[in-house]
């Protein structure tokens, strides 16, 4: 598995960019927290896998083909961890917290793809938030945003 995440960013994105390797990690952990969140309420909905690939490709101006990329990569690791701790990680090492709200709001974007909020979803964009210090009123207005944008 960590080879075929090395062959994906050294052959499909250019490792010259600012932050190299630490930017891919970034859009790898986040990419495994939407996946957490689609999987949260034990069904699998187009929806949500299109808002998801939306998501990456537009935070991350990538093209279709490494978006798609990113997503089996990301939906491979999310399969395997056990913990949210591996990805919580490296968005608190990296990114400010502005970026950590957009990706609460992101969180919230895959939630309401399918038209509703189920607890588990819910609890789970909460634990997330918390892990990577997002606070309370930020969380809330991220939900805001994204269920206005629906």
């Amino acid at each position: 598995m960590l080879r075929a995440i090395q062959d994906f960013f050294r052959g499909r994105i250019d490792p010259g960019t600012a932050g190299g390797h630490d930017e891919h990690s970034l859009h790898l952990a986040t990419a495994a927290l939407l996946f957490e969140v689609q999987r949260a309420d034990f069904e699998e909905h187009d929806d949500e896998r299109k808002v998801l690939e939306r998501v990456l490709q537009e935070t991350f101006a990538l093209s279709k083909e490494e978006t798609r990329e990113l997503a089996r990569l990301a939906q491979c690791e999310s399969e395997d961890s056990v913990s949210l701790h591996q990805f919580t990680h490296i968005i608190n090492q990296r990114f400010s917290p502005e970026e950590k709200v957009r990706v609460v709001e992101m969180l919230w974007q895959v939630a309401f793809a399918d038209g509703r909020i189920d607890r588990y979803e819910e609890a789970l964009v909460r634990k997330i938030s918390e892990l990577i210090y997002v606070p309370h009123r930020a969380y809330i207005q991220a939900r805001h945003r994204a269920q206005d944008a629906q």
